[in-house]
């Protein structure tokens, strides 16, 4: 099995903790199922989530999160194929807003689209290994 990923960020429709409760429990039901793994950082202005497992899977699932009315403007901003998995053992690791990541600003003003490769997968190699991944 070849291992791939997708990186999207996209904007939250009516944020608030029960909807972002019922995100993280689809998400990591049907992540059990697929075999694939992840994170997902949670603001109230961004959703980022990066996706690793198997390619026809993991586009599945982006095309399924692409037509979730609980998220707007979804772009797409990696997709490749992966040495290894940065999250191996979370169906969907959930991870609050980072202080160091981009600004409301930023992210309003196209940040994350304008960020490379490895700025983008910096954030989630980051997170794993402050949770000690």
């Amino acid at each position: 099995m070849s291992l791939f990923q997708v990186i999207y960020a996209s904007r939250p429709f009516g944020y608030d903790q029960g909807m972002l409760n019922g995100i993280l429990a689809d998400a990591r039901r049907c992540n059990e199922r697929d075999g694939i793994t992840g994170s997902l950082v949670c603001r109230d202005d961004l959703y980022l989530q990066l996706l690793e497992g198997p390619a026809d899977l993991v586009t599945a699932a982006f095309e399924r999160i692409a037509r979730d009315d609980r998220h707007l403007e979804v772009r797409r901003l990696l997709a490749g194929p992966a040495a290894k998995r940065i999250f191996p053992d979370w169906a969907m690791r959930h991870d609050p807003a980072r202080s160091w990541m981009w600004t409301p600003d930023q992210v309003a003003d196209g940040a994350p689209e304008r960020a490379g490769r490895a700025e983008v997968l910096g954030v989630f190699q980051r997170i794993a290994a402050e949770a000690g991944l």
